[in-house]
């Protein structure tokens, strides 16, 4: 079994949502010895936003280390994306990523029904980290967001961890690191299914 790990936090090791996809990991690792872990930072090796030359697939070596990217995530079982909030949405980092992963006739595509998920079967979980209180907010652009794309991809699989209000106070902060790691899903189910 694969696991895919993504960091996409700007902040390095005072990062939320790093701590929180290294738990998120490290659980899974735990309950999966022989469990294949690959990991990207988004922040240290950020990918080229997505332009007129990439599309164009113009330099063979970006069109080279698109296909890699892609294929790594379509090889995964389980993908790990730490996504802090930021300006209510995901850093553009984390955007460009999903610019590489949702390619039509690969991940997804068109049928006169409507669109269709190529890329189903995986589980998804996204580690969240958030200075305000947000969940059920209309200033959320995240979550719902995250949500639609892996949908759209044909994702059913695919759950949060949060940890909200991390700005409030230090003990804030704690306080939703310490409830965020207690609400990592169990990955006892989910590899029995995958495996």
């Amino acid at each position: 079994m694969k696991l895919l790990h993504i960091d996409s936090s700007a902040l390095g090791q005072n990062s939320v949502t790093r701590e929180l996809t290294a738990a998120i990991v490290a659980q899974w690792s735990a309950a999966r010895p022989d469990l294949q872990v690959e990991y990207r930072d988004l922040d240290r090796d950020p990918l080229p936003h997505l332009d007129g030359a990439g599309l164009a697939k113009a330099d063979p070596a970006r069109a080279e280390q698109d296909e890699a990217v892609l294929n790594q995530f379509l090889e995964a079982d389980v993908v790990v994306v730490g996504a802090p909030m930021y300006n209510f949405s995901i850093p553009s980092t984390l955007k460009a990523w999903i610019d590489r992963i949702a390619v039509a006739g690969r991940t997804f595509r068109y049928t006169e029904t409507g669109p269709q998920g190529l890329a189903g079967g995986k589980k998804v979980i996204v580690a969240s980290g958030r200075g305000g209180l947000y969940t059920g907010s209309p200033a959320d652009f995240q979550e719902p967001y995250l949500r639609q794309v892996f949908a759209f991809l044909g994702i059913e699989e695919v759950e949060f961890v949060r940890a909200e209000g991390v700005a409030f106070s230090p003990q804030h902060r704690a306080d939703a690191i310490a409830a965020a790691k207690a609400s990592i899903p169990e990955p006892a189910a989910s590899l029995r299914q995958a495996a």
